[in-house]
């Protein structure tokens, strides 16, 4: 009997052993998010990141005190995030970086009320090719521009404020969000309760997050995808309000990281570039249903590419802005509204294809693609035909030194 017992305590050794041989430390903590990646936390001296916080149960209301946030914030670890993809049998290895522009998910918005009313909701809104498309992307990220929340209050003197149900996050699940971009101006509508209720959310749903936290030290961390050795690592931050009426996180107050000021921004992008082969910069800036990038916008990002970022996707114009190669880097000025309102807007998806080659340790923007799409009457969908050659010819007419061609792969053009 005791030969049997020895036995059997042997084969849970070894299969425990078995179980733990995919990570590089055992005391690595794993979840799956929505595209099969396993997100792992480690090296606890290097960054405060993305985890689950159990908020909700606090009795919170806008007048909240530091305590309330410091109850909020203890469910955090001081480890930084990675998602992980399955190794590839060969030295190069091509991974996919998608995102999209603006959405909104307001219960008493235009677009809301026409997805409820619609028979398969979201999947009659956007187009089952651009669905497909989303969740094609080995990493894919869209600009979560509203609250999730049954609480809090509209900020006095916003003209808009934007609150979704938390049931909401679902159709992130569906579009295939691998993360979500929080750096941005319609987060805090409903004050700081409905935004830790958003945190708590996504984290729930097992969404990753960037540019927002329970403290600065979250909102400014870098948030990593991991593979093969390589890091892919995504930092955000906000710049798009006259009347600054999103805080930026503090010290011991949640918030968003924002650059009016962007030293913090570019030492993050600095910190992000030490420890990450690709760097990916999201910037909520210029201005509302302009076509133009602004100087404001063109001066700033040279000094992220000079940070060491790779790429640069734009948000907050609601309308697309043109492309320019900074440094070899190109940078996306705007995405514009991609599902967001009832305006009929040119739109689109970028991909980047990103080469991973094991021999020479190097991370190599292979090609980019601009996808181009159309938001009118309350759907979105790719565009083909006359349709995407019109979209893409005003793209050319609207970005610098970048010529789009009719497939939608960008290169840069000779200065």
């Amino acid at each position: 009997m005791r030969k049997r017992i020895n036995y059997l305590a042997v084969c849970l050794f070894i299969l425990s052993v078995l179980l733990l041989d995919g990570c590089e430390e055992a005391e690595l903590s794993r979840a799956q998010n929505s595209h099969g990646f396993c997100i792992e936390n480690e090296d606890k001296d290097l960054y405060n990141s993305k985890v689950n916080s159990n908020t909700s149960d606090v009795n919170k209301t806008d007048t909240e005190n530091n305590e309330n946030v410091e109850n909020s914030s203890s469910a955090l670890n001081s480890s930084f995030s990675e998602g992980v993809l399955e190794d590839a049998q060969t030295s190069d290895k091509t991974i996919t970086l998608g995102f999209a522009g603006d959405i909104n998910f307001d219960e008493n918005w235009a677009t809301t009320k026409y997805m409820d009313a619609q028979k398969n909701g979201i999947y009659d809104c956007i187009s089952a090719d651009a669905i497909r498309m989303m969740n094609d992307f080995d990493i894919f990220m869209i600009n979560n521009e509203f609250t999730y929340s049954d609480r809090g209050m509209p900020l006095n003197g916003k003209a808009y404020t934007f609150r979704a149900k938390p049931k909401r996050v679902e159709n992130m699940k569906i579009l295939g969000a691998d993360i979500v971009l929080m750096a941005n101006n319609h987060v805090w509508d409903y004050g700081q309760t409905a935004f830790l209720d958003t945190l708590d959310v996504l984290n729930n749903a097992g969404i990753p997050y960037v540019g927002a936290g329970h403290n600065i030290e979250e909102a400014s961390s870098p948030y990593y995808f991991y593979r093969d050795g390589f890091k892919i690592a995504y930092v955000a931050a906000s710049k798009a309000e006259k009347f600054k009426m999103t805080p930026q996180a503090t010290n011991n107050k949640p918030g968003i990281l924002r650059c009016y000021d962007e030293n913090l921004f570019l030492e993050e992008i600095r910190l992000a570039r030490k420890n990450a082969d690709y760097v990916v910069a999201s910037v909520h800036w210029g201005t509302e249903y302009d076509n133009n990038a602004d100087n404001a916008q063109r001066q700033l990002a040279g000094k992220i590419i000079e940070a060491g970022a790779d790429v640069i996707i734009g948000t907050h114009p609601h309308v697309l802005q043109g492309v320019e190669y900074i440094d070899g880097k190109p940078v996306f000025y705007s995405l514009g509204n991609f599902w967001f309102n009832n305006k009929d807007l040119y739109t689109c998806l970028i991909e980047l294809s990103l080469n991973l080659n094991t021999e020479n340790k190097k991370v190599v923007l292979d090609k980019w693609k601009f996808i181009p799409c159309h938001q009118q009457n309350l759907k979105t969908t790719i565009a083909y035909g006359s349709e995407s050659k019109t979209i893409i010819s005003f793209m050319n007419k609207i970005s610098f030194n970048v010529k789009i061609n009719e497939d939608g792969f960008g290169v840069l053009l000779l200065e």
